[in-house]
């Protein structure tokens, strides 16, 4: 415990520091970097997002679920880097106490939510490949809203639980935060008191979060393999492990990475200096919202047929030359 903590000076802002061995003249390229990872997240994942409202045929409980994760990729996004880019393009990397602790709650809230929307996921995968008759009907558009509003929701209450203990907490010393953003474990380290009952907390609510649902993840998918191969070869066993891959996709670069990084303190003699724990953190962080929409258009079948509509579509209003495009579209 700290001494005199009743006579400290509180922190009134904290500064997002980044990589710490980053050389001043390599700050405008890295921010171009960041600002381009937030543009190609941003269009990206709005770009399904309207799709999903302009097409009718997209309004199943798939893409209900995809559309919540596009929105939640967008959000994180919105959160994590702005900041991160006026670090690195105008040196202004300070945040107010609260704005602080407000960017805390909602980096591990949208991790939380991703979480839960991938388990929302898998479940929809495993209730249509595991009880074809009974899906219609157990799984209906109205089902899945509100399982993805249930999720919104529930995603709050473990990181509010660990951001308001920390916020309670006394701040008394350094300010700089040794990160992208402000998270539990940058935090952790600039409290005045023994914050091992805190983090233990947050670490556990962190590990229920994750792996809870990957569990199940694993076990529907174990399920729906067996399904799959019960079933006669032909198009749809096809068509069921491409949506399926589609998916597994999706969820092996969100838990992969963060395995990787929790299991690296308890690996003898593999340690990670700031500088590779930051790059590793962004990574998993930032690279699934920028990669998913690409996996969503290069691997299910209805999107990319909804793009070539669109793109014939736009082709065709070009006064010149509609005819001959509509004679290389049906030749095609």
């Amino acid at each position: 415990m700290c001494r005199n903590c009743t006579n400290y000076t509180r922190v009134s802002e904290f500064v997002i520091v980044g990589f710490p061995s980053l050389q001043p003249e390599y700050f405008v390229l890295v921010a171009w970097f960041f600002f381009f990872l937030y543009v190609t997240t941003a269009v990206g994942n709005l770009l399904l997002v309207v799709m999903f409202t302009l097409e009718r045929s997209l309004h199943e409980p798939m893409y209900i679920v995809m559309v919540s994760l596009a929105l939640s990729d967008i959000g994180f996004a919105t959160v994590a880097l702005p900041k991160l880019i006026a670090r690195y393009w105008w040196n202004d990397g300070s945040l107010g106490f609260h704005t602080c602790f407000f960017q805390m709650h909602m980096i591990h809230y949208f991790g939380s939510l991703n979480s839960l929307i991938l388990l929302t996921m898998a479940l929809d995968r495993y209730l249509a490949i595991c009880f074809p008759l009974r899906y219609p009907t157990m799984m209906t558009n109205q089902t899945m809203a509100g399982l993805t509003l249930f999720c919104w929701g529930i995603a709050h209450i473990f990181p509010g639980i660990s951001t308001i203990s920390f916020t309670l907490m006394p701040f008394c010393g350094p300010n700089k935060i040794i990160h992208a953003f402000c998270d539990t474990m940058s935090l952790k380290s600039l409290v005045c008191v023994d914050t091992s009952r805190q983090y233990s907390l947050a670490f556990a609510s962190a590990m229920f979060i994750l792996y809870v649902p990957l569990a199940f993840i694993i076990f529907s998918y174990i399920c729906i393999v067996i399904s799959v191969l019960r079933m006669a070869k032909g198009q749809g066993r096809m068509k069921t492990f491409s949506t399926c891959a589609t998916q597994g996709c999706i969820i092996s670069i969100y838990y992969i990475p963060r395995f990787f990084v929790y299991v690296t303190p308890f690996i003898p003699n593999l340690t990670m200096t700031p500088d590779k724990r930051i790059a590793t953190t962004i990574f998993y962080s930032l690279f699934p919202p920028v990669i998913n929409p690409f996996i969503y258009c290069l691997r299910t079948k209805e999107i990319k047929q909804i793009f070539r509509r669109w793109l014939q579509k736009r082709k065709g209003v070009m006064p010149t030359k509609h005819g001959q495009i509509v004679a290389v579209t049906m030749s095609n």
